[in-house]
Parts: structure tokens; sequence; C-alpha cells
């Protein structure tokens, strides 16, 4: 099996926090349509005729497109590609833009899941981070959705906002649920470079949440949703039974992937490539930046999607792909972490306790090839 993603680079207006590629240009989304249309056709073969099993639409603002625009590129996706009947096609929408007539439209064409952008129920944070709805616009998004009968729908949630509280962030959480929605990605704020955040943290005109109180709001996050009946099957990720992101685990387990669009990447186990981060660059010339990954980099890849997911690190398979020198690698590195008990070693499978939750990040470094 394998996925296609399609990045639709349209912005309204810019997040401050957004590290993605986008543009607030939106007078060239047809043409930009027509090119994604070619490229779907040009690189046909690179998933070596595979089913398709899941299609997802990311920006940007997918939502902005004029529906007959998603409708034109899903019509070549399945005119061109072998697409699985129950492939999970997954639409990233800003709750603003969302209409009953569109939600029915999207569901009409085959989009059978919606991924939406709440980010936070309080109305000042949506400001600051300026976002263009508010919160009362975002619960109203979410149930017209279930309206009209979307049955898999996932929201995004922030935390770790200057000033924020625990029991803010716990309010945040409840609301989520309250939707009731299959899935839900959460995120702590990040301050990433060349970021309109970032800049205004350098300035000093806003201060980082404390390190303490942001890791006890994620661990309320994961005590809450998991007593209301949640998988915790990724770090950021959480879903109902059976209601895992398809899409996004491809990610994780190394699944092949075609991106098409502006700074969109692809994968086919050995080489990523790319276009870069350029409307104009991707209209007249498409440019495609290939890189071959080394066995090292393609092992440090195996180990950082691994243990982010609840399945954790197979040390069976890793000795498969990469050999015992890596095996052996991985386990020397892993001891000291089992031994404090924030790795767990069970059945020749590595994985995050919870504890090891906390210092992921850190513990996926340790692991990492090092010469």
């Amino acid at each position: 099996m394998a996925g296609i993603y399609i990045h639709i680079p349209f912005c309204k207006s810019r997040c401050i926090y957004c590290g993605f590629y986008s543009t607030t240009s939106l007078e060239r989304r047809r043409a930009y349509v027509d090119a994604l249309v070619r490229e779907l056709e040009k690189r046909k073969d690179y998933l070596w005729d595979e089913r398709i099993d899941t299609i997802y639409f990311g920006g940007g603002t997918p939502s902005l497109l004029p529906p007959e625009e998603v409708e034109r590129i899903l019509s070549s996706l399945f005119y061109i590609y072998n697409v699985r009947e129950d492939a999970e096609i997954t639409l990233e929408a800003n709750p603003d833009d969302v209409s009953f007539s569109l939600l029915e439209a999207w569901r009409h064409m085959g989009v059978n899941r919606l991924s939406m952008g709440v980010q936070t129920f309080d109305n000042q944070r949506l400001q600051f981070l300026h976002r263009r709805h508010t919160a009362e616009q975002a619960i109203r998004a979410v149930q017209m959705a279930q309206q009209a009968g979307f049955t898999n729908i996932s929201i995004d949630l922030m935390f770790g906002f200057p000033n924020q509280t625990l029991e803010e962030w716990g309010s945040d959480v409840q609301k989520a649920l309250s939707l009731q929605v299959q899935h839900l990605s959460a995120y702590s704020l990040m301050y990433e470079d060349g970021t309109h955040l970032h800049r205004m943290l350098q300035r000093g005109d806003i201060h980082e949440l404390d390190e303490e109180t942001s890791l006890q709001m994620y661990g309320h996050l994961i005590d809450a949703l998991t007593a209301a009946g949640y998988q915790h099957y990724e770090l950021s990720n959480f879903a109902l039974p059976q209601m895992q992101s398809r899409h996004n685990s491809s990610y994780w387990h190394g699944i092949p992937y075609l991106g098409v669009g502006a700074g969109a990447h692809s994968y086919d186990g050995h080489t990523r490539c790319y276009h870069p981060d350029s409307l104009n660059d991707y209209l007249s010339n498409a440019t495609l930046v290939i890189e071959e990954l080394t066995e090292k980099e393609r092992y440090d890849e195996y180990v950082f999607t691994g243990l982010r997911t609840a399945e954790g690190i197979r040390l069976d398979l890793l000795e498969k792909q990469f050999g015992i020198t890596f095996k052996t690698y991985c386990l020397q590195n892993a001891q000291k972490h089992i031994d404090a008990g924030r790795l767990v070693l069970h059945n020749q499978v590595l994985h995050l306790s919870r504890s090891g939750l906390f210092v992921s990040n850190d513990i996926m470094s340790d692991l990492m090839w090092v010469e």
C-alpha cells in the first residue's frame, strides 16, 4: 500500500506559529491545480503501481479550494492511480471555511475524513495566533460535519501558550472531548525559526511557558483522553479504537508516499525528494530535489519514527533491515534508558514507558547513529 499527499499552499492569512510553506497570494489557485494534475500524471510510476490506501489534502488551507477544484484533483487521482475503494481520503479544513453545502460536496466526491485546525477554544488565544475562526465557529463546524454524515473527524489542539495555566488547558481538553470526535492531535506550541512567533520571543514581547507546566499539560492530556477511551498511539496523536490516521501512520511505519505540490516531499523507501518552497518555481519549473538516503540515515529515521508510536521498534525487523551491527548499537544505547525505566524492552520490542514519553527527544537522540 502507498499514500499520496497533496499540498495546497494557499491561506487567507498567515498564523504566527506556522513553519509550513504557504502563501496568501490566492489568484493563482486555478493555475496551481492545473500544475497538480500535470504532476500526478507525470509521476504516476513513482509508486510502482502500488494500490493507494490514503490520500491527504494538507496545507496551507485546502478548504479554501473551490469544491470543483478538489473534485478535479480527486477525479485525476482515481483515473491515474489504483485507488482502493475504501481508501482514507482526508482534507484539512479551517472552521470558518466550513458550510453545510461544502461538507456535503466533499462527502459526495469521496472525502471521508476531516482534520479541523481548532488549536484552542479560547478566543483571546485564537486572536494571538492570528487564527480566523472563533471558538464558537470551531464547535459549530465540528457539529455541522457530524450532521453532514462525517464519522471520521480529527481536531488539532495546541498547549503551552505563554501564561497558560493547567486549568485553562484542562478546559480546552474537556471541550474537545465533549465534541465526541474520533481523533485528536495535540502539540506543544513551537517557536520555529523564521516565524512571527519566534521573532516575538526574540524581541521579548512574549515568554515561553516553563517546561514543568508544559509537561504537566501533556500528562493531563494523556490521562484525560485515555480515560475517555482514546488510544495514545503516537506521541501527539490519540484515536478511538480503529480510528487511527492511516495516512500519518504510513509516515511513521516507513510506507512509501508521493507528495505533489510546492514544498511537498515524497519517499520511496530509499530516496527522499521534494519541491522547493516556491509557488513561482512550481508553476514554471516544478524543480524536484532528490536526496539518496544512506543506510545510517535510514536507520535514524527508523528509530525516530518507530519510537514515536505505541508499537515501538521491533528489533527483529531492525536487524533484518539493517543488520546485527545496528541492532547491537541500538540496544547498547538504549540500555541506560531501560535501566532507568524510560524504555521498555519486551519480546524484542522496544518502546517508550510513561516516563519516557516526557523525555522522548533525548531518548531518540541517544539512539541515533554517531560515528
